[in-house]
């Protein structure tokens, strides 16, 4: 299914293609090194039909930014949780499309395979686009966990009825911590430890951060002209 048909959808839909896509899904160990990473986020008012999509690229493991790419589209698709992905891919697959190049990996802040259908966004986008991807999510959706101790990289597996399909991960003492979950083509172990790698003093990982630096400064100069373009740093 076009992304572009989303908007079409009845949710029912939409959680019936959820169910198709999530016979897609193949969490396998990643057996390529990861030399550039990509960060998505989102930015829009759950009232509002425009979206505002950026995607970050940086080196790994440096985190130093070498590219970038943004999109304002609209959507029609209601705000439901659990059916995020079909207000927000595609405006982010706008910004794919227009990146320099692409990354190893992609982070996007959302869940993966830590959702009721295991089809969070970061799952969604990577079988679309066939790129192995990461879910760090800054609020729970679904599973039962423990809370884990307050040292940071303190660690927490993330169940569903005795399957693990997250790992909540505290990334600051005395903050809530962030939820990790594979998205497509990569393990849990590894999704980990690359967000792991990628905290630098802030509770989210460098390339959601950054990409959503990145959507707000788009979302404040967007006049209605905006005419999103990428660039090379």
């Amino acid at each position: 299914m076009q992304a572009a048909l989303y908007e079409n959808l009845t949710p029912e839909q939409a959680i019936a293609y959820q169910h198709e896509l999530r016979r897609q899904i193949d969490i396998r160990h990643l057996d390529k090194p990861v030399k550039i990473i990509g960060g998505a986020d989102i930015s829009f008012n759950k009232y509002s039909e425009v979206v505002y999509a950026g995607i970050i690229l940086l080196k790994y493991p440096e985190l130093t930014i070498i590219g970038q790419a943004t999109a304002i589209s609209k959507t029609k698709f209601p705000y439901i949780s659990g059916l995020l992905a079909f207000r927000e891919v595609p405006a982010l697959l706008e910004a794919w499309e227009k990146l320099p190049f692409k990354p190893d990996v992609m982070v996007l802040d959302g869940q993966g395979i830590a959702h009721e259908r295991r089809t969070g966004i970061a799952t969604h986008f990577g079988l679309l686009t066939n790129v192995p991807s990461i879910g760090s999510a800054k609020s729970r959706l679904y599973g039962r966990y423990q809370e884990p101790g307050n040292e940071v990289f303190d660690q927490s597996p993330m169940y569903d009825k005795g399957e693990v399909i997250g790992i909540a991960l505290r990334t600051k003492k005395k903050c809530n911590p962030i939820y990790i979950s594979p998205g497509h083509h990569i393990s849990m172990e590894q999704s980990v430890e690359l967000i792991k790698n990628c905290i630098r003093g802030y509770r989210i990982p460098e390339p959601t951060r950054q990409a959503h630096l990145l959507v707000n400064k788009i979302r404040i100069a967007d006049g209605g002209n905006f005419n999103s373009q990428p660039t090379l740093f």
